[in-house]
């Protein structure tokens, strides 16, 4: 009998990618004897190596390799060698529908992914708005598994063990911030994205900056951690690091993704837009206070046990007017995202800081 093996798609962005690590490592968990191998691009590979012994990787480069017709037909023989007994497409797209038809075409249990795009649309509508929680991208992912015959209970916490990353992974010099902060109250390690793909998305610079200033202000003897990579990020970034000595741009002194995850893994906290960086911290177990413009948490793309309570954004009857936050702005000003005070996020930050930093005697 064919030992039970199953294939896992899913391309696209990270933050996406990202939020199918808690999925599969439940199912690997429950179901020990079953093989899973997850096909993404090559960026995924850190988030799946390490997570289970029953949990492999493999990446596709779309772009090159497996470009086109001809390169997807060259990828499915690749695929079929692999012996899987079932496909789970977690992305539903046209590539992954056109190897989605060629299994469906063998002896292969397939599914794919409900995106609720019906719902979303409600949320989004800009004159019938209908303003309720869809299923999240865990739930949708879950149900997949569920139709191929593997339901699914996610308990996920971390990548890491209890503790967090191993910190000799990193830099001596980072290593060095991280222990001094673990070992003080008053020396909190704070983790800050502000950036994201879509200005609907991003917090404004000027805007971050207080909240860098309100943060040092209440906590001189913090460490604030700069997450992102792009140039946007570098020109703030650099800027930053060296007006404020709390500062440090990871860019200059991580080499990979992740050393990133390692380092998140210690923060006290990240402040992140709807963005990657949300779920990279998800993933290992941080806490973290999102910012949301244009989209909403209600669309289903929360970080992993993140609380509703420290998403921060603001009630208008024009938002969400994007599920992915592509859309211009119908007004011409984002106040979705200007309006917000640099008071809120410092404000759930505090919220955070005061509940995990409280001495034991308390």
């Amino acid at each position: 009998m064919k030992k039970e093996h199953i294939l896992v798609i899913r391309f696209s962005a990270m933050g996406d990618v990202a939020m199918v690590v808690p999925v599969v490592w439940s199912l690997a968990q429950q179901y020990p004897d079953v093989r899973i191998t997850v096909l993404s691009r090559t960026f995924a590979k850190p988030l799946f190596e390490n997570l289970a012994p029953n949990i492999g990787f493999m990446a596709a480069d779309l772009k090159h390799e497996y470009h086109g017709i001809k390169g997807l037909n060259a990828l499915f023989r690749r695929l079929v060698a692999k012996q899987f007994t079932a496909v789970a497409d977690l992305h539903s797209v046209l590539r992954s529908e056109y190897l989605r038809m060629l299994f469906n075409m063998g002896s292969y249990r397939v599914a794919h992914i409900n995106k609720h795009r019906k719902g979303r649309r409600r949320i989004t509508s800009a004159t019938k708005k209908e303003l309720k929680q869809q299923p999240t991208s865990f739930e949708n992912y879950a149900a997949v598994f569920a139709e191929l015959g593997y339901p699914v209970d996610i308990r996920f916490h971390s990548i890491f063990p209890e503790g967090g990353g191993d910190i000799s992974e990193l830099p001596e010099d980072i290593q060095a911030m991280v222990s001094d902060g673990m070992a003080a109250t008053d020396k909190p390690l704070i983790g800050i994205a502000p950036f994201a793909a879509h200005e609907g998305k991003t917090y404004p610079p000027e805007k971050t900056q207080q909240v860098i200033e309100q943060l040092i202000r209440q906590h001189p003897k913090a460490r604030i951690f700069l997450f992102g990579r792009g140039q946007q990020e570098e020109h703030y970034f650099d800027l930053w690091s060296t007006q404020y000595e709390s500062c440090v741009y990871t860019g200059k002194h991580l080499e990979s993704l992740w050393q990133e995850l390692v380092l998140m893994s210690h923060l006290d906290v990240m402040l992140s837009m709807d963005s990657s960086n949300m779920h990279l911290a998800s993933l290992t177990g941080t806490p973290v206070v999102s910012v949301w413009g244009a989209t909403h948490p209600y669309a289903g793309f929360l970080g992993w046990g993140q609380s509703l309570d420290n998403a921060v954004q603001l009630d208008m009857p024009c938002r969400p007017c994007s599920i992915f936050g592509k859309k211009p702005c119908m007004r011409g000003d984002y106040a979705c995202m200007n309006d917000i005070g640099a008071e809120m996020i410092t404000e759930r930050i505090n919220h955070i800081l005061l509940t995990k930093k409280q001495p034991l005697n308390v």
